[in-house]
């Protein structure tokens, strides 16, 4: 932070400080009957996509998992930024398709739109292949990342996969949001 804003935010601090102490031994005459609870609302913006933004368009089948990953996030009671964490995970892991066994172009044994591994205990590949299913598994583990609601997509993304390309997921945040944008109210 420059000297200039740093001196504004620390002047304004002090201002409220003062403010507060003169008022406070008048306040403390005021009537109670007077005073109304103030509810203040505080809503922090989602982070800006870092780096290049990768776009693909999606056929019906994609356009169905985005809308199975929103359901299963709002079922789970969590917000918009969980799905877009969660659409932007799959559109890495899997470009929306549910992935079933790829043979020798499998990486071991990842399935579905996480490409989550039985051996990793995801759970079955019936399960996993399952997008309410793998979408909650997901969600589960996001749930476990303190303070996953700010921190950047793909920090968040990387704690719950353990991906060997953890910056990977960024690319994506555009595209989620805006998938998002489009299917939450619909």
């Amino acid at each position: 932070m420059n000297t200039i804003m740093r001196k504004s935010v620390l002047s304004v601090a002090g201002l409220a400080f003062a403010g507060g102490v003169f008022a406070g031994p008048i306040a403390a005459h005021a009537n109670p009957v007077d005073a109304k609870p103030v509810a203040v609302a505080v809503q922090t913006a989602a982070p800006k996509p870092q780096g290049d933004q990768s776009h693909i368009s999606l056929n019906d089948e994609q356009t169905a998992n985005v809308k199975a990953i929103i359901a299963a996030t709002k079922k789970a009671g969590l917000p918009e930024r969980a799905a877009v964490i969660s659409i932007a995970t799959s559109l890495q892991e899997s470009k929306l398709d549910n992935l079933g066994h790829l043979g020798d172009a499998n990486d071991h044994d990842s399935l579905g739109l996480f490409q989550q591994r039985p051996s990793s205990g995801w759970g079955t590949p019936e399960q996993i292949t399952n997008p309410e299913y793998s979408t909650t598994a997901f969600l589960k583990g996001l749930r476990q990342v303190d303070g996953w609601q700010d921190m950047a997509l793909t920090d968040a993304a990387q704690t719950v996969q353990v991906s060997a390309y953890p910056d990977a997921y960024a690319q994506w945040e555009q595209q989620a949001t805006d998938l998002v944008g489009q299917y939450w109210n619909s």
